[in-house]
């Protein structure tokens, strides 16, 4: 409803459209950049597209001479780019709520892992330790990295960082219990 309520308004502020839309293009340019820095490009990117590519249309039906077309291009790029920076900021603060959300979980297994390996500690020799051992360093040196991509507001990939740790824990956690539960003396019958 909204974008044939912007075509008409064109339609009737360009009966005849002799010159150019710049104002119009540079407008819809200024919502493109406005949408890219709100980072449109990663947690909008089909809106973005949209808008990136009516402009472009824009451009090209000025270089043909059709005005009338470059000024509905030019509009339809700066609804479609604002609907991108609102996406952005929609996509943006929800993937970062997922990664720390993820974070989160991410150290609370390490912290099951790490009591998993002190109670099997006692039963189980030190070559069966070294696998989930080597996996807790290797889980804090990504929930350190994890803890940067946050910091530097780069949530995909903190997210994309996070993918295999719980699997990791949970395969180490069962390797422990198995261990455990096979070095368990058998009880004597009598």
């Amino acid at each position: 409803m909204r974008r044939l309520a912007v075509l008409l308004s064109a339609l009737v502020l360009c009966p005849a459209c002799s010159e150019p839309p710049q104002k119009e293009i540079d407008r819809a340019q200024g919502a493109i950049d406005a949408a890219r820095a709100a980072g449109a490009e990663r947690y909008a990117s089909t809106e973005f597209s949209a808008a990136t590519t009516s402009l472009q249309q824009a451009h090209d039906a000025v270089t043909q001479g059709d005005y009338r077309t470059a000024l509905s291009r030019a509009l339809t790029a700066n609804e479609r780019a604002q609907e991108a920076a609102r996406q952005a900021a929609d996509g943006k603060a929800k993937t970062r709520a997922e990664a720390e959300v993820g974070l989160t979980a991410a150290t609370t297994a390490l912290q099951q892992l790490q009591t998993s390996i002190k109670a099997a500690e006692p039963r189980l020799p030190a070559a069966q330790l070294a696998p989930a051992r080597a996996a807790v360093k290797r889980i804090e040196s990504t929930l350190q990295e994890t803890r940067a991509h946050i910091t530097a507001e780069r949530y995909l990939e903190a997210s994309a960082a996070l993918k295999h740790v719980i699997p990791t824990v949970n395969e180490q956690i069962r390797a422990l219990t198995d261990g455990v539960s096979k070095a368990r003396p058998q009880r004597k019958r009598r």
